[in-house]
């Protein structure tokens, strides 16, 4: 049996995360946190708290960003780029301790009308973590294409989680990549 663990944001929680374990089936035992994983920072704290569930996986495929990027004062996202950047390498060298394959799924994108959510500061994001974790040997599941090929079917009226067509097509290519590298 294949040991296999979900990291994320609200987009694994209430998104991808529910449907995954089903579509993998009975040779994958899957563990996931029963909380939201916000920011890179609180995933990071967290690492040591689910070490005991995230030791020995054969892969760990996680999410961080939508509340990193996100900016609602004048003043700059929440994480600065940079801080966001070494944050996410820092949790990558961890799961990289815990598990055989550790993937980053790519950040996604919101519709146009979530305040706070630039497209152009979320691809820079993006662009600059998978860099930077490619170079660690992170495999990438790129979800921000996969969503931003159709935000209006994608992407819920909340503006920012998956709809349940959403929830479909990336808990698909979830486990698709998952299977791949399991």
């Amino acid at each position: 049996m294949k040991k296999v663990v979900l990291l994320g944001d609200s987009i694994r929680e209430i998104g991808y995360g529910p449907v995954v374990p089903a579509l993998l089936g009975e040779d994958y035992e899957v563990w996931q946190p029963p909380e939201n994983c916000r920011f890179a920072l609180y995933t990071l704290r967290m690492t040591f708290d689910y070490r005991p569930f995230m030791e020995g996986a054969d892969v760990i495929h996680w999410n961080n960003g939508l509340w990193d990027v996100c900016q609602l004062w004048e003043d700059g996202p929440f994480t600065s780029l940079e801080n966001y950047c070494d944050t996410m390498v820092r949790i990558a060298r961890i799961l990289k301790g815990y598990g055989k394959t550790v993937i980053f799924a790519t950040t996604t994108p919101p519709d146009s009308e979530m305040p706070g959510h630039d497209p152009a500061r979320l691809a820079a994001y993006n662009k600059a973590v998978t860099e930077r974790l490619q170079a660690e040997g992170i495999v990438i599941n790129d979800l921000f294409s996969t969503i931003n090929a159709d935000i209006p079917a994608y992407i819920c009226p909340d503006h920012i989680h998956l709809s349940e067509q959403g929830i479909k097509v990336a808990a698909k290519q979830v486990a698709e990549c998952i299977r791949k590298y399991a």
